[in-house]
């Protein structure tokens, strides 16, 4: 199976500290067990779809119970049997609806939102089959049934993939079901890759070795296994389960093929990571063109309706939020008072869409002399880049220091979502002084209005190096959908959770 490896760029200048130890270069032998690790994948993976099943089946059982109990009680009449036989086929209609819409494939399964947009894509067509069969027969349809069993299948199916992906997640933590990985390419990319895959476990590509060129000098912190023309032998060598091709010149479209014949025969995985930085999803097409098959690019949906109806859900999201929450703001105002006498917002300016600034609210977490103490501590700074962080801030109130934690000094913001100056999911809102050292490719960020949260604040936060955290930035602009919003806010709920990267 070939695919495609989106997320590296062209700045491996950056990452060209050496790794604390270096093991022997290229030993070239062969050892037994050659189809262990891909048959060991093959078994977690199973097993993986296996109790994926059986929750989307259990979970339309409930939802067709649910909703014969909430709409009819519980007897069985001459009318309502035949919505008994329904609630008992919707296990089935659920599971055929998502294997259509190919969600127990393992290329949309373990990491990534292509899953959760498939599952919702999925409910939604049931709801839409049902909505078509009823007009085109004349069926006398219960429609309360219906607003119940789909959406109740369709949102249980999302919480049993969550569940067992976080489950998966804390499995590779361990170091556990994990696949092991070659890395081809040229020393800078490869060192590169490699960081960014050890960064975080969860995506399960763990990177046991690499086959760089043949003039190379092997300096990459891994087990060199050869070059270009070993990788057949470093698989066996390395009991690998995952080739990934990076970009560079003497792998073109004919090596690869050769190699992605000599890998199929033992189920090895072959991914090419593409020089495009962070763009894939719909915006990429593979199309023909006199014979030869192109990559397309499309240009990003930054305007039209898809944009209208996000507008739509953040003013509509941001006022149901503070009517909810009201009870909860006027405590944390009180508390804020109370532990430090003075204005309970800070007004800050930032920039939004297009470079307009605005004046952005958030509660005080700081002493009123915060601005004034910024001199004295800005040597005490740990983040790179732009950004000023100190994890242990003297500035902080003792209430402003748990507030942070838990990210509720972030609420006020709900305020600028309503006015239309922010939005609930989009990057981070910078400062005017930011903006202003930004080159012109960073400055792609302001193309879309800044969010309450977003790829950066749910992947890291502070403890992420400033080239990444753009990087997710320019990410979210590029690729934007109203589903991943969707993501963005349900993994915003786990990473307040967990509180890395709030200080």
């Amino acid at each position: 199976m070939v695919r495609q490896l989106w997320d590296v760029d062209d700045e491996l200048e950056l990452f060209r500290a050496p790794f604390p130890s270096r093991p022997p270069s290229r030993p070239l032998r062969r050892v037994p067990g050659r189809h262990a690790a891909p048959s060991r994948r093959a078994a977690w993976e199973s097993r993986y779809v296996r109790c994926l099943l059986i929750g989307d089946l259990l979970v339309g059982s409930g939802a067709g119970a649910l909703a014969f109990e909430v709409r009819f009680g519980q007897t069985v009449t001459s009318y309502n049997r035949v919505y008994l036989l329904l609630s008992l086929l919707l296990p089935v209609l659920l599971i055929g609806m998502l294997a259509l819409h190919r969600t127990y494939e393992g290329r949309f399964l373990f990491v990534g939102t292509d899953e959760y947009q498939r599952v919702i894509r999925s409910g939604l067509s049931l709801i839409a089959a049902a909505a078509i069969v009823s007009y085109a027969f004349d069926l006398p349809t219960a429609r309360f049934y219906v607003l119940v069993a789909l959406p109740v299948a369709t949102a249980s199916a999302l919480v049993v993939r969550f569940v067992a992906r976080k489950r998966l997640h804390r499995a590779r933590a361990r170091g556990e079901c994990l696949r092991r990985v070659i890395v081809v390419g040229h020393e800078l990319a490869v060192v590169h890759i490699t960081r960014q895959l050890r960064r975080e476990r969860y995506h399960g590509l763990e990177v046991v070795g690499a086959c760089l060129p043949a003039d190379g000098d092997g300096d990459v912190g891994l087990p060199v296994y050869g070059t270009f023309d070993d990788v057949a032998h470093a698989v066996d060598a390395a009991a690998a389960d995952t080739v990934i091709v990076l970009s560079c010149p003497e792998l073109d479209g004919h090596a690869l093929r050769r190699l992605a014949w000599r890998l199929e025969r033992d189920e090895v995985d072959l991914i090419v990571a593409s020089s495009l930085v962070d763009v894939a999803g719909d915006r990429t097409t593979i199309r023909p063109v006199d014979g030869l098959p192109m990559l397309h690019v499309e240009h990003p949906r930054l305007e039209g309706g898809a944009r209208v109806v996000k507008e739509i859900v953040d003013r509509v999201g941001a006022a149901l939020l503070l009517a909810f929450l009201s009870p909860l703001l006027l405590t944390l105002a009180v508390r804020i008072w109370h532990d430090s006498p003075g204005p309970v917002f800070f007004r800050q300016v930032r920039v939004g869409r297009d470079g307009q600034p605005f004046v952005m609210f958030k509660f005080r977490s700081m002493y009123l002399d915060a601005e004034a103490r910024l001199a004295e501590i800005r040597h005490l700074n740990e983040h790179d880049g732009v950004l000023f962080k100190v994890r242990d801030d003297p500035r902080v109130t003792p209430v402003g220091r748990w507030l942070r934690r838990l990210s509720l000094d972030e609420l006020p913001q709900l305020l600028n979502v309503l006015r239309g100056q922010m939005s609930l999911v989009g990057p981070r809102p910078p400062l005017p002084e930011e903006v202003a050292t930004y080159p012109d490719d960073v400055r792609r960020r302001l193309a879309v209005k800044p969010g309450m949260t977003g790829l950066w604040q749910v992947s890291g936060r502070s403890d992420l190096p400033w080239e990444e955290a753009v990087r997710l930035d320019l990410r979210y602009v590029e690729n934007w959908t109203l589903s991943l919003d969707l993501i963005i806010l349900a993994r915003t709920v786990s990473a307040v959770a967990r509180s890395s990267g709030a200080y």
